[in-house]
Order: C-alpha cells, then sequence, then structure tokens
C-alpha cells in the first residue's frame, strides 16, 4: 500500500525541503528530509486512508506544486526548463499543507499518528515517527526553517481547517 503514495510522499518532502531547506551540513540536510518525509508520509496516510483513495490519486493525479510554487515565490526561481522539475507534478498541496501543520505543532503530529492506528496502512509504532513528534535539539536545529511557524503558515493555512475535521470530527469553529 505504501508504494502507491511512494511518488507523493517522495515529492512532496522534497518540495517542503527545497522552499525550506536545512540550516547546516549534510547531517542537518539529512534530519530535516527524515522530519519532513515523516510529516508527509503521516499526511499522505491520512488523506488516503485506503487503496481506494491511492488508486483514485493515482488516475486522477496529485495536482502538481503550482500553487504552493506561487505562494512561497519558488515559481520565479524554477525558469523555462519543466523537464527538470517533473517531479513537482507529483507534489500534493492538501497532503503538504497538512506536512506543514504537523511540522509546526508537535501535539497535533502526535494526535495524526494516533488517528493512523486501525488504518489500512498499518499502526505505526510512534517510534516510527519519532522526529516528527519529538523532535530533540538537534532535529529543530537542522530544520529551523521547515518547523516554523511563521514561514510555514501560508502553506499550513491552506488546507488547515481540514485537517482539524479529519481529526476532530464535528469540531466547532469559533470565531
Amino acid at each position: 500500500m505504501q508504494a502507491d503514495l511512494s511518488p507523493v510522499i517522495a515529492a512532496t518532502a522534497q518540495w517542503l525541503t527545497r522552499a525550506f531547506p536545512a540550516s547546516g551540513g549534510a547531517l542537518a540536510s539529512a534530519l530535516c528530509e527524515v522530519q519532513a518525509r515523516q510529516a508527509v508520509t503521516v499526511a499522505a496516510w491520512l488523506r488516503y486512508p485506503t487503496a481506494m483513495d491511492a488508486a483514485l490519486l493515482d488516475m486522477a493525479g496529485p495536482g502538481g506544486s503550482g500553487r504552493l510554487d506561487w505562494i512561497t515565490g519558488v515559481d520565479a526561481a524554477l525558469g523555462d526548463d519543466t523537464d527538470a522539475h517533473a517531479w513537482r507534478t507529483w507534489v500534493d498541496e492538501v497532503v503538504a499543507s497538512w506536512a506543514a501543520c504537523l511540522l509546526t505543532d508537535p501535539g497535533l503530529a502526535a494526535r495524526a499518528v494516533a488517528a493512523l492506528a486501525g488504518g489500512s496502512h498499518g499502526t505505526p509504532a510512534p517510534a516510527e515517527f519519532r522526529r516528527l513528534i519529538a523532535p530533540d535539539d538537534r532535529d529543530r536545529s537542522a530544520a529551523v526553517l521547515l518547523r516554523h511557524p511563521d514561514l510555514l503558515a501560508p502553506v499550513a493555512d491552506l488546507h488547515q481547517n481540514q485537517l482539524l475535521d479529519h481529526l476532530n470530527p464535528g469540531r466547532t469553529l469559533i470565531a
């Protein structure tokens, strides 16, 4: 089942780490990528909980990074070489937005991981997503930009209410 979502997970995690890169060397880059991948995996599994959902995504396509690129200003740096950026067509905007929400709120991330229990993706052990739900100082310093609430807000705000509705069905919005 996970293989069905792997192109979306890989592309969306890559988009996040390019838009909000690691600060530091190779170790920081690796830690940042792991955190992005964990957040995107949880978001994708929540968004596409069944094999049918994944199959529909495969048929319809995830939509690409166009709006995300525009919101973050990445589109100005892309240039005209569309072949070099073909992976961006596999970016899922909702998954990126949900992942941004999870990266900026470890408590919400823990609730999201708990919500995966009993799903068709299996019941993940909390340790499998440790860098997402309980980042240590090294994780935080490697992913300063990736976890910065103000920087991720434009992306997180796109679909945050959908995530909150998914995790808290029937919640009441307070204006």
